[in-house]
């Protein structure tokens, strides 16, 4: 029993069963961090219940206060010496002055007696008006009848207004909150007159800064459209070097708000007497900084077990993976073509130990087959390039033959012995050399042979120049890559040319690290499109293309790389220039640069 379980650890999956263990073990670690969480998610629900509660003690003194105001307001509008005031005319000013002597009285004990109050006053729309005392002047520039709390009183509003600076009286501009509502001055006269008491913003104030919401809280207000009534911070809210999320908390149905950024908490309670709103604002990491102070603990305990987890986890899973690591870098060596080497095998008896023995296999058969295809691709490409090289366009050979009897006939045995020997060299250096690479020289000597051959078929509708660098005649090339190019310009381009002498020019030259040579033609040229698909497959005609470009790009590509082969230049009534990229060896570019 006891070597069954041993085998049984010795697995991949007894190894991987380890590693749950441990996650298991980190899991309390995750439980300790979920306490944690649920800790600060418990105390905020408590402060912010905490706060919902001063608040309603704010609201409900801000709500007493206002009823005061408006129980004020009540009866100063119940007195009959401020209607009397109002309703006598201008021309009994005996009795005008008895009735405002009267509510001057009025206004100075109530101003007296509440310090919260900086103006009392009332307003007439026939310009009769009472403001604080008999010596207080209304402000000739304040069109009193533009007042949005004086019209909203007209049509039957009791008003609090927010937070405003007030210039209803001459030379004063206090911050007050104004309370209005109409006076009701009977049916007995067309005129309509509000009463106002300015409230000082500081009262408010006073109410709001009792409540403590730690050291960076505090309490503002917002009226019934969203506007600030109270801000401690009010300048600079409407100076906008205080952010505040007014419109979020002005819109919002709850009574709980997180900010964007997530470090301030919103209280918000609604007030049902002056449609205010009353909003508590505490900073999240304040209300944690208690429960900071234990964190520590739990944040000690936790390091050091995820420290053990840790360790443990390292030397597990290093064991389990450093054969998997060996087996992907050898795989990689494989990926390229490195097949020379064997994975040292793990004497673990495990699953990785079987899949390494597997790929040490595989590796080997892969190597022999590739060694095989290789050669057998190898002797595949000789075969095809000796047959290529052997192929002479017969239609070319039998036009050359007819040409040698013609001017044999007539007499001319010194161009037959030109054709001939020139015919012969074709043959010869086609035919009697197998070797794949040869020197520029050759290629070059081959071309001007059947240039030669050529060039006393069509006698004066040809012309050609060979212009080869000495330097680079050494220089070795697969065989058969120029003298099929100058014979796909001659029956593509020279033959059609009607006008003038048709003219190829053979020339070679450096370009960096690369060898060029270029075959170019006077001839009709190539129209765009046919450059295009001047690579695309399609049956040889053995009397038009002979070898063929394709087949020339195919076997420079083969023998050298892709980055290397044909690439053409044409314009149609111009000619057509073939080039021919193939690498240097570094002692090219060296002998070069010496010279």
């Amino acid at each position: 029993m006891a070597k069954e379980k041993y085998s049984y650890l010795r697995t991949l999956q007894g190894k991987l069963n380890m590693c749950f263990l441990l996650i298991v073990a980190i899991a309390v670690v995750s439980f300790m961090m979920i306490f944690i969480v649920r800790s600060k998610s418990e105390l905020q629900t408590t402060s912010m219940e905490y706060t919902g509660q001063l608040l309603q003690m704010v609201n409900e003194n801000i709500d007493s206060y206002i009823v005061n105001m408006e129980n004020i307001a009540e009866i100063v509008m119940d007195n009959t010496d401020v209607k009397y005031f109002l309703l006598t005319k201008e021309s009994e000013e005996g009795l005008k002055n008895v009735f405002g002597l009267g509510v001057q009285e009025q206004f100075k004990t109530l101003k007296e007696t509440r310090n919260d109050i900086y103006n009392i006053g009332i307003l007439c729309d026939n310009g009769t008006y009472m403001i604080n005392d008999k010596d207080t002047i209304i402000n000739p520039y304040a069109d009193v009848k533009s007042l949005d709390w004086y019209k909203r009183a007209l049509e039957g509003e009791e008003v609090i207004t927010s937070s405003h600076v007030q210039n209803i009286v001459k030379d004063e501009y206090p911050w007050v909150v104004t309370l209005s509502q109409e006076i009701d001055l009977g049916e007995s006269t067309t005129n309509r007159a509000v009463l106002f008491i300015d409230l000082n913003y500081s009262t408010i104030n006073s109410l709001c800064e009792k409540m403590s919401l730690g050291e960076s809280g505090y309490v503002f207000i917002l009226d019934e459209e969203g506007t600030l009534v109270y801000h401690p911070r009010q300048q600079l809210v409407y100076s906008g070097f205080w952010e505040e999320n007014l419109e979020l908390v002005a819109e919002t149905e709850e009574s709980i708000l997180y900010s964007q950024d997530e470090e301030r908490i919103y209280s918000i309670v609604r007030s049902e007497v002056t449609g205010w709103t009353i909003v508590g604002v505490t900073y999240v990491d304040e209300l944690l900084e208690g429960m900071n102070r234990d964190r520590i603990t739990y944040y000690v305990m936790a390091i050091i077990l995820i420290g053990i987890a840790m360790t443990l986890a390292v030397a597990i899973s290093g064991m389990i993976t450093q054969p998997i690591h060996d087996l992907r870098n050898s795989m990689r060596q494989v990926e390229k073509g490195d097949f020379e080497f064997e994975l040292v095998e793990p004497n673990t008896g495990d699953e990785i130990s079987g899949l390494i023995r597997s790929f040490n296999i595989m590796v080997r058969k892969i190597h022999q087959l590739i060694e095989k295809n290789n050669q057998e691709q190898e002797e595949k490409r000789k075969s095809e390039l000796n047959a290529l090289q052997a192929q002479i366009n017969p239609h070319f050979l039998y036009n050359t033959l007819d040409s040698i009897i013609w001017m044999a006939e007539d007499g001319n045995t010194r161009d037959v012995v030109l054709m001939t020997s020139a015919l012969a060299k074709l043959f010869r250096k086609s035919i009697s050399n197998r070797n794949e690479m040869i020197m520029l020289s050759e290629e070059i000597d081959y071309t001007r042979s059947y240039l030669t051959i050529q060039k006393m078929r069509y006698k004066d509708k040809l012309e050609y120049e060979i212009d080869v660098d000495p330097m680079v005649s050494h220089i070795e090339v697969i065989k058969l890559i120029v003298q099929p190019l100058v014979e796909n310009a001659i029956y593509h381009g020279i033959k059609y040319k009607e006008d003038g002498k048709g003219t190829i020019r053979v020339e070679s030259a450096y370009a960096g690290d690369k060898l060029e040579i270029k075959v170019k033609d006077n001839g009709i040229g190539m129209t765009k499109e046919a450059l295009e698909h001047i690579f695309d497959e399609r049956v040889t005609d053995r009397h038009k293309n002979g070898v063929g470009v394709l087949n020339v790009h195919r076997r420079i590509q083969l023998h050298y790389g892709m980055a290397y082969g044909l690439s053409f230049e044409s314009e149609v009534g111009v000619g057509t220039t073939v080039t021919i990229t193939l690498p240097l060896e570094r002692e090219d570019i060296e002998g070069r640069t010496m010279l």
